[in-house]
């Protein structure tokens, strides 16, 4: 259990932002092009976290993260069973985020900011690492479909950073 401290701390931190996000006033007249725009973000956002969970999964980041931490590796079923049940919650997001449902909104809002980390940390723990750490070379790619991701929220839910 001590293996999954560092992925609870930092999905934690882009849960409770997604919550927040999600729970924040928005306009009732959200226009439905922008809804569209942000169920296609999630949808490529989803597809881009699938080619990032491969690649992490291919190379060992289960056996590999809480080592560099001190703790023991994390189950490859906790692992794989976590990513595909929020892989699943993100494509059944898709649906729910076009009709402008806040819990699609809580989902989307988790993955992309989630995926915002992942563009950051990976690189970080490569260089922890002093080599290549799973998940490096699709993280600027998750890192990218993330930040596209929220600001495609931002725009469909009338919301600018700092602002209701």
């Amino acid at each position: 259990m001590q293996s999954l401290i560092p992925s609870i701390l930092a999905l934690g931190i882009a849960a409770f932002a997604a919550l927040v996000l999600a729970a924040r006033p928005r306009s009732s007249h959200i226009k439905e092009t922008e809804r569209l725009a942000s169920a296609k973000a999630l949808a490529l956002a989803t597809g881009v976290q699938c080619i990032h969970f491969a690649e992490e999964w291919a190379t060992g980041f289960h056996e590999k993260l809480g080592p560099l931490f001190g703790l023991p590796p994390m189950s490859q079923s906790v692992f794989v069973a976590f990513n595909l049940v929020w892989i699943a919650i993100w494509i059944a997001s898709v649906q729910g985020l076009h009709a402008a449902r806040r819990f699609a909104l809580f989902t989307s809002w988790f993955l992309a900011i989630a995926a915002m980390i992942n563009g950051i940390a990976h690189p970080l723990l490569a260089i922890a690492a002093n080599g290549y750490f799973p998940g490096l070379f699709t993280s600027p790619f998750i890192g990218l479909a993330g930040f596209w991701l929220s600001s495609r929220l931002r725009a469909a839910t009338h919301q600018q950073l700092g602002h209701s």
